[in-house]
């Protein structure tokens, strides 16, 4: 455990949803803050698109935490986590306390903050060892340093994007042990469409943005697709197609190919899918109706 003190504030899911322009996902809000309120650390993990960012900074200003982010990254180093001491000065007085440089998880352990880790599975797996103690102990020992032992409130959020994703790899045992999981999947198209007409900046209407949500959730079914798209396709679909006078396949064309991964390229291109997939949209090619 991170720290053997709770922090006990008040959550009221309905209230958080609201300030923030969250859709949905009330049962996560609820699964998430109770981690957060017993000193637990938790995992998110889901397809990229899915809201994991929001919802843990949504909890974290609901329960008046401090919120530090970092972003996973196979070149991210121990120093970047943990910090340095500032060269010029340890040339001139020493290795002084006043002259250390927190990285974020120092921050966050010394201020008794949240500190979310976008994507903890992309992290070098020294950097995921250095978090060990800091989650089971709430202490990480920096040389030169001494302990620094986490004030009250210290939490980690972590996410991860599922397995099959480009780029991933597996925590260890050791520590997922240090995690709850709260898992998130895509949402419902009635709430997608939602999202769509709240993101969207152009205002689109409502045929384009059924048929944009459709879309991208077709990529989601089609075995020729190893990864479909999220509600993120969608909403730049939307926008698109609205400036194109409401030419979904174009406006496809432009947004789907950095959001999705095709099974194999050479079987299946791009421009064949795209086709396949216009022509069940509801749209179909008609122009959209007046807003």
């Amino acid at each position: 455990m991170t720290t053997s003190t709770t922090l006990w504030t008040t959550f009221d899911p309905e209230a958080v949803a609201l300030a923030h322009q969250i859709i949905g996902r009330r049962a996560e809000l609820r699964a998430l803050a109770a981690c957060v309120q017993t000193g637990r650390n938790a995992l998110l993990e889901g397809p990229v698109g899915v809201g994991k960012t929001a919802l843990a900074r949504a909890v974290a200003e609901g329960l008046g935490r401090g919120f530090l982010r970092i972003d996973g990254d196979g070149r991210y180093t121990e120093a970047k986590l943990v910090g340095h001491f500032d060269p010029p000065g340890v040339l001139a007085r020493g290795y002084q306390p006043d002259l250390f440089v927190a990285g974020p998880l120092i921050a966050a352990m010394r201020q008794g903050a949240l500190l979310f880790i976008n994507e903890l599975n992309r992290m070098p797996e020294g950097v995921q060892n250095v978090l060990l103690p800091a989650l089971d102990e709430g202490v990480v020992h920096v040389p030169q340093l001494g302990p620094v032992k986490a004030a009250p409130g210290f939490v980690v959020i972590a996410t991860q994007n599922p397995a099959e994703f480009v780029a991933t790899g597996h925590l260890s045992e050791a520590l997922l042990d240090r995690f709850e999981l709260v898992r998130l999947g895509y949402q419902s198209a009635a709430d997608e469409e939602r999202i769509v007409r709240q993101e969207a900046r152009s205002a689109p209407a409502a045929d384009i943005v059924a048929a944009a949500v459709a879309l991208a959730r077709a990529t989601r079914e089609d075995p020729r697709v190893r990864r479909g798209a999220s509600v993120r396709a969608a909403v730049a679909i939307a926008d698109l197609a609205t400036a194109l006078g409401g030419d979904l396949r174009a406006a496809a064309a432009l947004a789907l190919p950095t959001r999705i991964e095709l099974v194999d390229a050479r079987e299946t291109p791009m421009e064949q899918l795209l086709d396949d997939l216009e022509k069940k949209s509801p749209l179909n090619g008609r122009p959209s109706s007046p807003r």
